[in-house]
């Protein structure tokens, strides 16, 4: 893999410097410049009005309770777009006003997706009183017996005995050389 970037890295800088050598026989070495300085601006100025349009309707599907996937993967390809326009070429910037695009961001994002979809793993939450992110979380005697309305428990109320944790009552597993959150 390390083997294949670094080929396209060296067929796109000689790509890119033949372009700029032709550009420049074409319209003139300031000429050339100005058109390459001219193109990372309006690409730039592109990119901050897509960008904020994408983080627009991310918090849109966030507030319909919904996970923001496509806003997500449009975010991370207008970074690229972004580092390409940025980089001195025509080429590059080429391909970075391609990924502008909404209708062609789409078809990319479609090929990303299809292309992880397999290596993605859903991961459910743990809801419930007891140990996160290495802390005790406190329960008042209230959250426990209502703890079916607050989605912990099964809600039947009955009676939880609450007590502190010692040394002793760690389990196998437990090391307590561990200086994380809560252990100091």
């Amino acid at each position: 893999m390390l083997g294949i970037l670094f080929v396209l890295f060296l067929v796109v800088l000689v790509g890119e410097g033949y372009l700029i050598l032709a550009f420049a026989a074409a319209l003139g070495g300031w000429n050339t410049v100005g058109l390459i300085v001219l193109t990372s601006m309006v690409g730039a100025v592109l990119v901050r009005r897509e960008g904020l349009s994408v983080l627009r309707r991310a918090q849109e599907s966030l507030d319909r309770g919904q996970i923001p996937t496509n806003e997500l993967i449009n975010g991370v390809l207008l970074l690229v777009a972004a580092a390409l326009i940025l980089t001195p070429g025509f080429f590059t910037a080429g391909v970075g006003l391609l990924l502008l695009f909404p209708p062609t961001r789409a078809v990319v994002r479609e090929v990303l997706k299809h292309r992880f979809a397999g290596r993605v793993k859903a991961a459910g939450t743990f809801r419930g009183p007891g140990v996160r992110f290495g802390q005790w979380t406190d329960v008042s005697a209230t959250d426990i017996t209502n703890a079916g309305e607050a989605g912990y428990g099964d809600g039947s109320g009955s009676a939880i005995e609450l007590g502190a944790v010692s040394e002793e009552d760690a389990g196998p597993d437990d090391d307590s050389s561990d200086a994380g959150p809560g252990r100091r």
